[in-house]
């Protein structure tokens, strides 16, 4: 658990554009110790954890959401366990051009615009993988 959870946080921070210094700076600690969190070397304590939401502005259960169960295999969502279960390659999100991709798509403040490139890639990419 220790592992999934050091790597949401470095998901998030990365997808924020931080760097483990910045983060570490945040937090009171050196960038060492976020590398240990990251890495799941040291355990993150509840109000660390409730530190770093803070800071990366995401609930304290973003860190443990899509975890894996008690027999290794991502946590169905209560009520959606007939939907696809398929786990998540959270390594994916590091690429470069999906950072920048979500990093762009951040920046745009009209919902509308938001709504309608989400629904535009999110189509293309159902031409890709057979699926809507």
């Amino acid at each position: 658990m220790d592992i999934y959870v050091g790597s949401r946080v470095r998901l998030c921070r990365t997808l924020k554009g931080l760097s483990q210094q910045k983060l570490a700076q945040a937090l009171g600690l050196t960038f060492q110790q976020v590398q240990k969190y990251e890495r799941g070397a040291n355990r993150i304590g509840a109000s660390r954890l409730f530190e770093l939401s803070r800071i990366l502005d995401v609930p304290p259960s973003f860190f443990f959401d899509g975890a894996p169960g008690g027999d290794g295999e991502p946590s169905a969502a209560p009520g959606l366990s007939e939907g696809d279960q398929t786990p998540f390659d959270s390594e994916r999100l590091f690429r470069r051009e999906i950072l920048e991709f979500v990093r762009a798509y951040d920046k745009i403040s009209d919902p509308a615009v938001r709504k309608r490139l989400f629904e535009l890639v999110k189509a293309i990419g159902g031409q890709y993988s057979g699926k809507d």
